[in-house]
């Protein structure tokens, strides 16, 4: 919910509110990302939305919108300690690729963390590493901090 949602409003609902938010958007019918099963088990995440589901990116200085293109956004993953470094990664960002192109997207835009040196803590990781969206197709079309590349796939239509 954080890049759905003002500072404030997030900060006011964290914990339970925000899961009931999350919880409320599944419920009306709306696809707010992605998952990875193992075993019959949910083990990964990677939101996938329209770019008019997140307003915190259309107020933002370094990840605003690249152009007026109609673009689909990949936003945080979550992946389970046990399959991390595994590749999950990569395989929800096609999925979530695969999903936004069956909706009509033609542009899917992420918001990866360049590391400064070597790795970095996991928490730190939620919008994934560049690597990850190279794998998956996707390139960088734009910088605007040191840190925070955007990066594109284009859907073939």
């Amino acid at each position: 919910m954080w890049w759905r949602l003002t500072r404030s409003e997030f900060e006011k609902k964290k914990g339970a509110g925000n899961r009931r938010a999350l919880k409320k958007i599944v419920e009306s019918g709306k696809v707010p990302g992605v998952l990875a099963y193992a075993e019959g088990k949910p083990v990964g995440w990677c939101a996938v939305a329209p770019r008019e589901a997140y307003s915190t990116l259309e107020r933002s200085r370094v990840l605003a919108p690249v152009d007026d293109q109609p673009a689909w956004y990949v936003t945080c993953f979550f992946v389970a300690r046990p399959f991390r470094r595994k590749g999950l990664t990569v395989e929800l960002l096609r999925a979530a690729v695969e999903f936004a192109r069956r909706k009509g997207a033609k542009i899917i835009e992420g918001y990866p963390v360049e590391p400064r040196k070597g790795a970095i803590p996991d928490v730190f990781a939620y919008t994934g590493l560049p690597s990850a969206f190279r794998k998956a197709g996707f390139v960088e079309v734009l910088r605007r901090s040191r840190t925070r590349p955007i990066m594109r796939y284009f859907a073939e239509r």
